[in-house]
């Protein structure tokens, strides 16, 4: 009974420490009761250990999982249940390979392991069909970003690296008190905690308060339209939402306004590529850069290519039937004067379930349409390769990020290492209801800014529309829900960071030393059982 509440401890201690309603703190200890609760089992029961541990860290996992993402269910029910079911079973596996190395290593061999597994993990998440990142630990500091500005050198993985080394610490602590019953133990423990929650935060402190803005500003118009995409999105025209676009533009448009930027799908008719051109987005897109002189417009539309040529199938292509499929695009455009034609990009981290039906080939003859039953995928959305970077200027160009493609570090320094000096986010964060899961998206796109050096100009649908400096601090913001713009100035930058530059480095290191201490402790294992 003892093991289960500490395992329960966990998951709500991990919960309550998650944006955008937590106390990022305590993550430092999050881990700790599941891990003395392993120790006891690992040292001290005599059956079924595997599966006890594996029960334990499910729970833990399973309630930090719905506390924090329940809100899943809200846009795909399946897909909702699915997420939470499957990343506790995920992070319960990744849990008992670091029991397994336990058994056989000493105590820094296993917790190098357990550090460096859970960054394969999470790692993992990031590139794989099945992707889920939201709860990758790093992603814990995002409403505190005086206290992570070294993330311009390590992304979010030396936020996972810092939880991991602060929960390890304080239960070699315990294991070390439980032992000897000395108190200078935890007057040392301590020393050791603060030094190493303190000595981060001081240099992200160092680097907040000295860090010094751009020279050079853009002034931008961020557009919220506030369609509801059950009620109203589809229910109407591209024609209406373009006039509602262009009377919120009208407003908001001065001479100095360089950039209007417009949400995720705010087109959503359907428009097929090859008429692109002369679809309403573009009619609309073309007046709203009209009202003034030098002024560009970015927006969200969705767009198809049906075609009948088998060399033209890929393997996120549509079947209609006999030589008949179709391409399905969420996508971004950019119409601007300096341009010689319209520049266009394709969404290509894709929402799974809704966007995505992962591994098609194998499972959708185990699965069939459940995912569409359920409310998931009705079509397989087309990506592209190239993060492509729109320029409303000769020279100015900004990263047309679509969506959950915020929530992707090493993605995202794909647009900045081609030339984006900003970030623009579009998105449509109505599918989640008035929970914290648009609060967290929001909150995410903080890590980005300070990844990159990179103010991030973000335009939602039904909210929240926010300006964030190249510090992560947000500037201003359009509440939930509520129609209209925001206007001001962001930020031209060139310089790569560190983390630009080369991305998830850390994972990399990781993934290497995993596979290292596994090896390690198969072989010390092998080498100590009787013939």
């Amino acid at each position: 009974m003892k093991n289960f509440l500490l395992a329960l401890l966990s998951g709500i201690i991990l919960a309550i420490s998650w944006p955008t309603y937590g106390f990022p703190i305590f993550i430092f200890l999050g881990f700790v009761p599941l891990l003395y609760a392993e120790f006891k089992i690992r040292n001290y029961s005599e059956s079924k250990v595997k599966l006890k541990v594996f029960a334990l860290s499910y729970l833990t996992f399973f309630v930090w999982n719905v506390i924090t993402t329940w809100w899943i269910y809200n846009s795909t029910p399946f897909g909702g249940v699915f997420a939470i079911l499957a990343n506790s079973l995920l992070m319960s596996t990744v849990f008992l390979l670091y029991h397994i190395v336990a058994k056989r290593t000493g105590f820094k061999a296993a917790s190098a392991f357990l550090i460096s597994i859970w960054m394969v993990f999470e790692k993992i998440h990031l590139n794989w069909d099945f992707s889920w990142p939201w709860l990758n630990l790093g992603n814990v500091f995002s409403e505190v970003p005086a206290w992570i500005q070294w993330y311009e050198f390590t992304g979010t993985f030396g936020g996972t690296l810092w939880v991991w080394i602060l929960n390890i610490a304080i239960f070699k602590s315990i294991l070390s008190y439980r032992e000897f019953k000395d108190k200078a133990i935890i007057a040392s423990a301590a020393v050791k905690v603060f030094l190493l929650i303190g000595i981060p935060m001081l240099i992200s402190g160092v680097l907040y308060w000295t860090y010094e803005e751009p020279e050079e500003f853009i002034d931008v118009v961020i557009l919220q339209p506030n369609i509801n995409p059950y009620t109203e999105k589809y229910n109407t025209t591209d024609r209406k939402i373009g006039e509602l676009l262009l009377e919120l533009s009208a407003k908001a448009v001065t001479p100095e306004t360089d950039l209007i930027i417009a949400p995720e799908t705010v087109f959503a008719d359907g428009t097929q590529l090859k008429n692109l051109n002369n679809s309403e987005g573009i009619f609309y897109g073309e007046q709203i850069s009209q009202l003034d002189n030098e002024l560009s417009f970015l927006g969200g539309i969705t767009l198809y290519e049906r075609f009948n040529d088998p060399g033209k199938v890929r393997r996120q292509s549509n079947r209609i039937g006999p030589n008949d499929w179709y391409d399905d695009y969420n996508s971004a455009f950019m119409i601007s004067d300096h341009a010689d034609s319209l520049q266009l990009y394709h969404k290509s981290k894709l929402v799974v379930g809704v966007e995505n039906f992962p591994y098609q080939d194998i499972l959708k003859p185990i699965l069939g349409n459940v995912m569409i039953d359920l409310g998931g995928t009705v079509a397989m959305k087309t990506t592209q390769e190239k993060r492509e970077v729109l320029y409303f200027e000769d020279s100015l160009g900004t990263a047309p990020i679509i969506c959950y493609e915020s929530v992707y570090g090493e993605y995202v320094t794909g647009y900045v290492e081609n030339g984006a000096n900003f970030l623009s986010i579009i998105t449509n964060d109505a599918w989640w209801g008035d929970t914290q899961g648009h609060q967290q998206h929001l909150s995410y796109a903080r890590l980005r800014a300070i990844e990159n050096r990179r103010y991030v100009a973000r335009s939602a649908n039904t909210g929240i529309s926010a300006i964030i400096n190249s510090r992560g601090d947000i500037l201003k913001t359009l509440a939930y829900e509520e129609r209209g713009s925001i206007s001001g100035q962001v930020g031209i930058q060139n310089e790569l960071t560190f983390y630009s530059q080369y991305g998830d480095y850390l994972a990399r290191i990781a993934q290497f030393l995993t596979l290292f201490i596994f090896l390690f402790s198969v072989v010390k294992y092998n080498r100590k059982r009787p013939a």
